[in-house]
């Protein structure tokens, strides 16, 4: 059977499956991932891997991995490997979907409330001891219920969003995907242009994977198109916001405050100018982090793996290699 080199201890049953499958398991038990030399030596150890966003793997990477059979990715994006160039090298890519996005949704709403109500920041000057007193003044923040909610992107994630946002009686636009028209529009959310959406948000919500397409789709252009008091969330990758432009619109005062769960680079260094504004709130890439959601996520790419070294093509393949290993 095969050896199968896990790259962080994951939640679930996954790792009980794959032994159980006859898979020999190599964990990395380390709270960091592991560093690129150490990855790339267990790799080439293995038949599969078993890997998180964290794990880079490039073309040259895996020319030297010539056991390598499958990549499977704890995570519905996949911005870590290219796809195509691992099919040429004879390797499967599979990802994780389908099991994340009302877990993501409900976080990227939390994040959204957080920062219109400041629920971080005034929760931090009470444990500081800044409560003096109940002030008719203190915190004031839009109201969520009744407002206009955008959605750049309408897959799973931002139509789970959207449902989320008609339970606050929202008006809900959503922009999708340069190039991509949703087939069949959800019952209440309208279809405009980004731009046009930008302007007439209240909250902007972005759920987009990274391409090249999307790299810094929101820019100081864009952060300009905004309302003033307009608030924007990400849930996404960090690279699809061009994170200079917003510390400049934050600093200005020309967007209301941004709820971000990823950044770029991760982690975001701690004395990045980010962390200064009391109207952001950052979280460390957490929107799938529950238990149920996490565990479902490791054992579907298990089952992945194990559907790949059994020379079948795995259940959430991404790509198609020509000549599979």
């Amino acid at each position: 059977m095969g050896r199968v080199f896990v790259t962080r201890l994951v939640p679930g049953r996954a790792l009980d499956l794959l032994r159980a499958a006859g898979h020999e398991v190599d964990l990395w038990s380390g709270e960091l991932p592991p560093p690129p030399a150490v990855l790339r030596e267990r790799v080439e150890a293995a038949d599969a891997v078993l890997a998180l966003l964290t794990d880079r793997i490039d073309g040259d990477f895996l020319a030297g991995c010539s056991r390598l059979r499958v990549v499977a990715n704890m995570a519905v994006g996949y911005d870590n490997i290219d796809p195509a160039v691992a099919a040429e090298a004879g390797v499967w890519v599979t990802n994780t979907p389908g099991v994340l996005a009302e877990t993501t949704a409900d976080f990227a709403f939390a994040l959204l409330l957080d920062v219109a109500r400041h629920v971080t920041a005034a929760a931090r000057a009470a444990r500081e001891g800044r409560w003096k007193t109940w002030s008719p003044t203190g915190f004031l923040g839009p109201d969520v219920h009744g407002a206009t909610l955008g959605i750049v992107g309408l897959g799973e994630i931002g139509r789970a969003m959207a449902r989320r946002a008609q339970g606050f009686s929202m008006r809900v636009l959503y922009a999708g995907r340069p190039g991509r028209v949703a087939e069949d529009e959800p019952p209440g959310v309208f279809r405009v242009e980004l731009d046009q959406l930008l302007g007439a948000s209240d909250f902007v919500s972005l759920h987009v994977p990274l391409t090249g397409e999307t790299r810094h789709l929101v820019g100081a252009r864009e952060l300009a198109l905004m309302r003033q008091a307009g608030i924007l969330v990400n849930t996404s990758r960090g690279g699809v916001v061009d994170q200079a432009a917003l510390v400049d619109a934050l600093a200005a005062g020309r967007v209301g405050g941004a709820g971000l769960d990823v950044a770029d680079p991760e982690p975001l260094p701690p004395d990045h100018p980010l962390y200064g504004f009391d109207n952001v709130v950052i979280t460390p890439h957490i929107a799938s982090a529950s238990v149920v959601t996490r565990s479902r996520m490791a054992e579907m790419a298990a089952a992945n793996i194990i559907a790949a070294l059994a020379g079948e093509a795995p259940p959430n393949a991404v790509n198609r290699p020509g000549r599979p290993r």
